[in-house]
């Protein structure tokens, strides 16, 4: 199953890769401010590494310093990356890791395309981070750790490349309470982020089980309806928007799946037809830390490390 399940992620989030999909569209950049990017963030990095695939902005809250390493796990067309490159300047480190081969030529092109020189991407599942350990200042990701078949590996994963001390700042999907049978069970559910979310304590705990302190989830109250019938729509099946109302997602003619196969959209829309997400569902931020030496302090969550 869980190969299943790449493959269809590598399929969808590869077709986003390839499309015209980008800032310069109105409805991706809703779709990015609505979960947290100011529209100064988005017009400072190259406008193809946003297409409308966040569901929050984790750069707001990982207090990135001069002279940091900063990765991104599943780094898309590398958004975060350049906002963290800017972040940690040209001392520090942005990496962005993806599985997705599509993604990375889009995120190369697009660091060559903006002459940045402290950024790198790698393709890699985020199970199997290409990285030393204790190599690592600080580590982000935005709406992806709920893909991941395996989260506890990734869990350890990060643990593993963070150095003592180090922390993480992490936008993801997460549970309040079980999904319907049908959403659970939907694959294009699962594709759009919904279906592989885990419960809001059993992030908690697992992070504990990988070794941090300090762990907070905050639920950050965004409408993931928004989520799922935008972004989704507009990132897995890259479907054209109108321009005078963003929120309005129309088919395009590249898009049109095949005869025997629902696109990814309709799936969802037939699923958020029937069903709330917000009622299981949260966009939460993650906070959590690596222990640090005895000695010294760590940085506890949102409110700290300025």
């Amino acid at each position: 199953m869980s190969e299943q399940l790449l493959d269809s992620v590598k399929s969808k989030y590869g077709a986003v890769a390839e499309s015209t999909l980008s800032n310069n569209n109105a409805g991706v950049q809703a779709v990015a401010e609505a979960f947290g990017y100011t529209a100064e963030e988005l017009i400072s990095i190259p406008a193809e590494a946003n297409m409308g695939l966040s569901c929050g902005n984790p750069t707001a809250t990982a207090h990135l310093r001069l002279g940091e390493v900063v990765v991104d796990l599943g780094s898309g067309g590398g958004l975060d990356v350049f906002l963290a490159a800017k972040m940690v300047g040209p001392t520090g480190r942005a990496i962005g890791i993806d599985m997705t081969t599509a993604m990375i030529e889009r995120a190369r092109a697009n660091a060559q395309g903006g002459g940045y020189t402290n950024v790198e991407f790698y393709q890699s599942t985020i199970d199997q981070i290409p990285l030393p350990d204790a190599s690592v200042d600080c580590v982000i990701s935005n709406c992806v750790l709920n893909l991941a078949p395996d989260k506890p590996a990734v869990f350890r994963e990060i643990s593993r490349v963070l150095k003592p001390g180090g922390r993480v700042a992490v936008s993801d999907i997460a549970l309040k309470h079980e999904l319907p049978e049908a959403v659970a069970q939907s694959m294009a559910a699962y594709v759009g982020c919904i279906a592989g979310a885990i419960k809001i304590e059993d992030y908690k705990s697992g992070l504990v089980a990988a070794g941090f302190e300090h762990v907070e989830i905050v639920d950050s109250g965004a409408d993931l309806n928004a989520y799922a019938k935008v972004e989704n729509q507009a990132g897995c099946c890259s479907p054209a928007m109108d321009t005078s109302n963003p929120f309005q997602v129309v088919e395009a003619a590249w898009c049109t799946p095949a005869p025997t196969e629902p696109s990814l959209h309709e799936d969802l829309t037939a699923l958020l037809s029937q069903y709330d997400v917000n009622a299981a569902a949260a966009s939460v931020k993650v906070y959590a830390v690596k222990p640090h030496t005895a000695s010294s302090k760590a940085c506890c969550g949102p409110e700290c490390c300025a």
